[in-house]
């Protein structure tokens, strides 16, 4: 592959031996045909035969088809909604405005949503111009366009002014099998990460059910494990607003993960994090000075137990059982405090803590692999295409 760094021009930074020319600028509407809105039905429980897409159903990640649950429509079928090869479909409304999916024939029989407008490309590589909506200049050009109304959305019309670049066919059926590849090993790499967090969530409620139990260094059994509520064994720490603060190194963290960096912390040490408003369910652990802000709760002052041992225990307790609102999820300390845990000897939860620690840290390990072939296809789909 030749990197033209000094690129003369329409040609792409990176390119392919053997190939030469300028690429041509269409539109999209000039390349694809059969331009149609989706049905307006209702989801319905998945019939077994037919399946329904719909913008939630389009991964934010990878833009592959991956319902949950798989559903199917509701009402009368008309085939005229129905996915063939070659088929894009992009969001027209709302948040997710700009989202794409290429079909794909494994995906089955689908019929796409009201939501969703469907173009086809017959005569160019139907992944080749997909890819182009993976790209930073596909995201421009969709926040300029979707505000034109005043309100997120682009409109069959408007998508079929998309520019595309285009060059010979055999140039776009190149690229297209080279970035195929790494989409591969990114699918890959998801289901290693799939299969080990299943693997420890199952090897969890195993161990905090006591159907797995470990011994000490001489083989014995450790002692029974004992009922205590939260709030005998460690304390709660609200979190609050960091916008007066300046930049630092210090983490900021919501129930949405890392938000930014600060000069100051609310806390240092070992900490469980709960979340107070919004995400309840995904408890995370830290280690060292962080700042929560007032959405998630940190813990600290443990007492006959190990913040480690807690994280893990956390992972098993179905936080939505406890919520508090009707609206947006919630807790509350009192709550947090209330509910009644087993636990073991500090001897017992090292053990535990050690044997999961493992299996969590080739998780993070699998999911750093999976962060640099995000990056690497990031970077390859701003240096190919022009």
């Amino acid at each position: 592959m030749i990197n033209k760094k000094l690129k003369v021009g329409n040609v792409p930074n990176l390119r392919f031996p053997s190939f030469e020319g300028e690429w041509e600028t269409k539109k999209l509407g000039e390349v694809a045909t059969n331009v149609m809105y989706g049905m307006n039905a209702a989801a319905t429980n998945y019939d077994g035969e037919n399946q329904y897409i719909r913008i939630t159903d389009i991964d934010e990640q990878t833009r592959l088809f991956c319902p949950n649950p798989l559903s199917s429509p509701d009402g009368e079928l008309d085939n005229k909604y129905l996915l063939h090869k070659g088929d894009i479909l992009f969001a027209r409304t709302g948040a997710s405005v700009g989202k794409s999916y290429l079909y794909n024939d494994k995906d089955g029989k689908i019929y796409f949503a009201g939501f969703l407008i469907r173009l086809n490309v017959r005569d160019e590589d139907p992944y080749f111009i997909f890819s182009q909506t993976l790209t930073e200049k596909y995201q421009r050009w969709v926040l300029t366009m979707s505000m034109r109304s005043g309100q997120p959305g682009i409109n069959a019309e408007e998508y079929k002014l998309l520019p595309i670049v285009i060059p010979s066919i055999q140039e776009q059926e190149k690229i297209s099998s080279f970035l195929l590849l790494i989409d591969e090993r990114i699918q890959t790499q998801n289901k290693i990460i799939e299969q080990l967090e299943t693997l420890i969530q199952e090897l969890r409620n195993q161990i905090f059910k006591r159907k797995i139990r470990f011994t000490d260094t001489d083989g014995r059994d450790f002692v029974d494990w004992k009922k205590v509520k939260i709030g005998d064994i460690l304390k709660i720490g609200n979190g609050k607003d960091y916008k007066h603060l300046q930049s630092g190194e210090i983490p900021v963290f919501g129930t949405g993960g890392f938000m930014t960096l600060v000069n100051d912390y609310l806390y240092d040490g070992e900490t469980v994090c709960i979340g107070r408003k919004g995400t309840i369910d995904k408890p995370m652990y830290h280690e060292g000075k962080l700042w929560t802000v007032d959405t998630l709760f940190y813990t600290h002052s443990f007492q006959s137990c190990i913040p480690k041992f807690i994280f893990h225990l956390f992972q098993t307790i179905n936080w939505l059982e406890y919520n508090e609102a009707s609206g947006v999820p919630s807790l509350s300390k009192t709550t947090i405090k209330k509910i009644s845990l087993q636990i073991p000897s500090i001897e017992e939860q090292e053990r535990i803590a050690s044997f999961l620690n493992k299996i969590d840290h080739k998780i993070q390990t699998e999911k750093a692999i999976l962060e640099q072939l995000e990056m690497q296809k990031k970077y390859l789909l701003k240096q190919m295409f022009v």
